[in-house]
């Protein structure tokens, strides 16, 4: 069967399900979150994308991304997700959420109120291959001059987050 998304309105009060891919390709807002894993020297993890995904692979993106599950919060999603993709999970705290609407060049438009996680871990992660192609630590600033001279290796959700997130984390 394949993943249902959480519908929601622009207060997030969850108003249905749809298919995950009829929700992309329709636009419809629905929930979301991105978990941002900082070490000890204020590195952040991105992970680039599985060469497979169905949109955006190999681009860079934050630690990881998905949907919450109906009846699931963020932060289980959030940790749900992080063990799946990066094989760990460490305590989150949700940080922001705000409506974002991206079109890609495949026909499907992420539309989503994303809820934004911070953690911290200090280790290597063990990536699953299906998920994840590589990942790699960087400072803020580092990426900040990276996404200004390359925006293209970037995922357009992380750029958009990147840039709301980059005053609270620097």
């Amino acid at each position: 069967m394949e993943e249902q998304v959480i519908l929601v309105d622009e207060n997030d009060l969850q108003i249905g399900l749809m298919p995950k891919m009829e929700a992309h390709e329709k636009a419809v807002l629905h929930r979301a979150f991105s978990v941002f894993v900082q070490n000890d020297k204020g590195e952040l993890m991105l992970q680039q994308r599985a060469a497979d995904k169905y949109h955006s692979p190999l681009l860079w993106a934050n630690t990881c991304c998905s949907h919450q599950r109906d009846g699931e919060t963020n932060l289980e999603a959030g940790k749900r997700r992080l063990q799946e993709e990066m094989g760990f999970v460490t305590e989150l705290k949700e940080v922001f959420s705000f409506i974002y609407k991206a079109p890609f060049d495949n026909g499907l438009t992420e539309h989503e109120l994303d809820h934004v996680m911070l953690g911290v871990y200090n280790e290597a992660p063990v990536i699953n291959r299906d998920e994840v192609e590589s990942y790699k630590w960087m400072t803020p600033e580092a990426i900040k001059k990276d996404m200004e001279i390359a925006p293209e290796l970037y995922t357009a959700w992380f750029r958009i987050i990147f840039e709301k997130f980059y005053d609270f984390i620097k």
